[in-house]
């Protein structure tokens, strides 16, 4: 082995082991926070895939075994990227038995009836496939998690430390898959991208574990046990139509206390079912309200001056009105009024 090929080998085992490390911390943490098990499961199986694909480049003759189970290993990584992301971002229950239990049992009997020992043809060419494509489905599936966080992007919502945790996990397991689909020279791409990414998620939690801000994995806790029904979450979105139709947000003074008073339910569970359900805060929600309605007056006002559009969309001032409006649109509200004239 050249010098150049011990020190990627290094850097690429260290990569592998640093997800056995990480995995381990969020194990033992997990009481702190249950889906935490998702997550060290998760970084378990990807550490797994990894260590094989290093290890195979640098040692062709590595065991069959070895290599079956490296292989095999990534029909869990989707599930649990999946189970991680929809158990902390949506409060509808998840069984993970019907997400993992089948996948597991699929590959194990595959693997004792064509072992890779035998059957190196029909794994390279047919079951890695269909591994890999039940890996990208779940990527799919696990998009509508970070949905809300791609929204706060897209109106320049500052995100919360969770939020950038959650898409760096997303983001970081798709570039991963990306590599071993599309890349040349895999082993050496995922060894890089492993220590990379496994090391930027080491550096994370150590700034987000000493940051002032409240405990990082400890930020649904409040929510904990009180899952809202369907029935409750029905309930819910029909009164709070209501009340956007009533437009109550225009009175400048509207707050969550009287948003739970008007659709008589506790400031809590409005509280819960907003940043839960609709991935935002209440006051960020008010603010887009205001921001829609203030756009329909540009497009329909003429007379008024944008000072007053601003009070008669509820906003308390002009400052706000036109900072909350530029953040949110990208444009000024007289920006906005002429290229809609346009």
């Amino acid at each position: 082995m050249t010098e150049s090929n011990q020190l990627l080998f290094f850097f690429s085992a260290l990569g592998a082991f640093n997800g056995l490390l990480l995995s381990l911390y969020f194990a033992i943490n997990a009481k702190k926070n249950n889906t935490n098990y998702f997550l060290s499961l998760l970084l378990l199986v990807l550490s797994i895939r990894i260590v094989k694909s290093v290890f195979f480049y640098f040692n062709p003759n590595l065991s069959n075994i070895f290599i079956q189970i490296g292989l095999s290993a990534c029909v869990l990584i989707g599930p649990f990227l999946f189970l991680y992301l929809k158990t902390n971002t949506s409060i509808e229950k998840t069984y993970w038995i019907k997400h993992v239990i089948p996948s597991f049992a699929i590959v194990a009997v595959i693997g004792i009836l064509y072992p890779y020992v035998e059957y190196r043809k029909i794994w390279s060419t047919w079951i890695v496939k269909a591994i890999y494509y039940q890996w990208f489905i779940y990527i799919l599936l696990s998009f509508k998690s970070i949905l809300p966080i791609i929204q706060k992007i897209r109106v320049k919502e500052s995100l919360k430390k969770i939020d950038v945790w959650f898409l760096s996990i997303y983001i970081g397991v798709t570039i991963i898959w990306l590599a071993y689909n599309f890349a040349a020279y895999t082993s050496y791409i995922i060894g890089a991208l492993s220590f990379t990414f496994l090391f930027y998620l080491i550096v994370l939690v150590l700034i987000f574990r000493n940051n002032n801000e409240p405990a990082f994995f400890s930020e649904r806790e409040k929510y904990k046990n009180k899952e809202i029904d369907k029935a409750t979450l029905s309930l819910i979105d029909q009164k709070l139509s209501i009340m956007i139709e009533k437009e109550l947000f225009l009175n400048p003074n509207f707050n969550l206390e009287e948003a739970a008073k008007e659709l008589n339910i506790t400031k809590h569970l409005l509280s819960q079912y907003v940043n839960e359900v609709l991935g935002k805060s209440f006051s960020n929600l008010i603010k887009e309200y205001r921001i829609e309605k203030a756009k329909k007056l540009l497009e329909t006002e003429k007379n008024l001056t944008l000072e007053s559009l601003g009070y008669d969309s509820g906003f308390n001032s002009k400052s706000t009105f036109f900072t909350t409006f530029k953040k949110t649109t990208g444009l000024t509200p007289a920006e906005y009024q002429k290229s809609y004239s346009k």
